[in-house]
């Protein structure tokens, strides 16, 4: 691809593979890759280890302020591919704990908290070359990205892929249970006051609730090549 775009932004809302399609996007473009998610993951998760009450919306906001969260390259030969760590301790295999799951939407809805998480992600978005994934990254973290996806896909399909990523991690959990959360947490992403969950005006809309991720793939990059070729 000739220009490559210097961000991707790529929104939707949850377990729609985001995090999968930019891990993929960025090995085959030599991008770096930042799930944002996984900080807003870290903070809940922080908070919930402090056993602090989470409606305290000026606590989880100071928290958020003050512990030091670093998304990094996983080792070659890691079952991860990216490390997590909070003040220098890494907290990769906990961040997706059903408790995590039920209140990150809560915490992610404060102004203070997403303050915090945008400041970082633009800086290092300064680097160039980088995949973001999340909720408001083409909306308010990079408005200028040169290239937004927004993937999404049916409640139904969502619901099974997180049941599938549950089970494989010795979870327990049902597909009417998945399909609940998915749909609580959808109403809470959209519904927030702070940077909402929305499609940007110039993102293209990438429904992959029938698709493979390797046909997704195949999808996002024709979107890429053709936002490359505009730039040209």
């Amino acid at each position: 691809m000739s220009h490559l775009p210097h961000a991707i932004a790529i929104d939707g809302p949850a377990a729609s593979g985001k995090s999968a399609l930019a891990e993929l996007l960025a090995a085959r473009l030599n991008y770096f890759y930042l799930d944002t998610g996984l900080m807003y993951r870290a903070v809940t998760h922080a908070a919930l280890a402090r056993g602090m009450a989470l409606q305290d919306e000026a606590a989880v906001t100071r928290l958020a302020e003050t512990i030091q969260i670093n998304v990094l390259p996983g080792a070659a030969n890691a079952a991860r591919n990216y490390v997590t760590t909070v003040d220098g301790r890494d907290v990769s295999a906990e961040l997706h704990r059903p408790e995590v799951d039920r209140n990150v939407s809560a915490v992610s809805a404060y102004a203070g908290v997403r303050r915090a998480m945008t400041a970082q992600q633009q800086r290092i978005a300064e680097r160039g070359n980088i995949i973001m994934a999340g909720r408001d990254i083409g909306t308010v973290v990079l408005p200028n990205a040169e290239c937004k996806i927004f993937l999404t896909a049916s409640v139904e399909a969502r619901a099974r892929r997180r049941l599938a990523d549950r089970r494989a991690r010795g979870q327990s959990a049902t597909l009417e249970q998945m399909r609940a959360e998915i749909e609580q947490r959808d109403a809470l992403d959209s519904s927030r006051s702070v940077a909402p969950l929305r499609v940007a005006e110039d993102a293209i809309v990438l429904d992959n609730s029938a698709m493979t991720l390797k046909e997704t793939l195949t999808r996002a990059l024709e979107i890429i090549q053709a936002r490359a070729q505009a730039f040209a």
